[in-house]
């Protein structure tokens, strides 16, 4: 699995089968512990680490739901809200 940051609050992502898409993380998602992807800049310091999508805070987004949204998703797109 890859990650790209885009613009937008956008990350493109890369499973390991192929296939591709993209997530935008939306403000109102960013509550609670998910309050310091607020910062545009943090959400492009997104990584990879044990096929998760991580941050150096401790953050990250299990790969489950984002590649079945994807999936199931014609435009290849998943809006966290």
């Amino acid at each position: 699995m890859d990650v790209y940051p885009l613009k937008d609050r956008e990350l493109a992502i890369i499973f390991d089968d192929g296939v591709k898409g993209i997530i935008k993380i939306c403000k109102s998602f960013c509550t609670g512990v998910f309050k310091p992807l607020l910062d545009d800049k943090a959400i492009a310091k997104a990584k990879i680490k044990q096929g998760a999508i991580v941050w150096g805070n401790g953050l990250d987004l299990a790969p489950d739901t984002l590649y079945k949204e994807i999936k199931l998703n014609s435009d290849k797109y998943y809006k966290i809200t």
